[in-house]
């Protein structure tokens, strides 16, 4: 297996990414009222899954790189809480709560084994 120097190379930022861009787009189409509410607490939760995958590449120390690895689980959790009540609102359809979900289902099998290399 080949190193890589960015984490712009790692599948599970790739993938966290996408997840992040399709956030933004289902969330457009939520209520003005939610500006501050859900749309901004989904958006910032999908942004710091990737985002905390990228710091923590760059760090040195293994304990580092996991709490990164960490917090951007915990992201996940947060951003399958809002998928359900998003549904729940009907601020989206159920093909597009089962389509981000898929995407973040691959994304936290992807952290869970990058975590688990990382802790060997």
């Amino acid at each position: 297996m080949e190193r890589t120097t960015s984490y712009k190379q790692l599948i599970v930022w790739q993938k966290a990414h996408g997840f992040v861009l399709d956030v933004y787009q289902v969330s457009q189409k939520f209520p003005s009222s939610e500006l501050y509410g859900l749309t901004s607490q989904f958006r910032r939760a999908a942004v710091s899954i990737a985002a905390n995958v990228a710091e923590g590449y760059k760090k040195t120390g293994t304990a580092d790189k996991l709490r990164f690895y960490n917090i951007a689980q915990g992201s996940l959790n947060e951003c399958d809480y809002y998928l359900i009540l998003a549904k729940d609102l009907n601020y989206i359809t159920e093909i597009e709560r089962s389509k981000l979900y898929e995407q973040l289902e691959e994304v936290s099998r992807l952290l869970n084994s990058y975590y688990r290399a990382v802790k060997r």
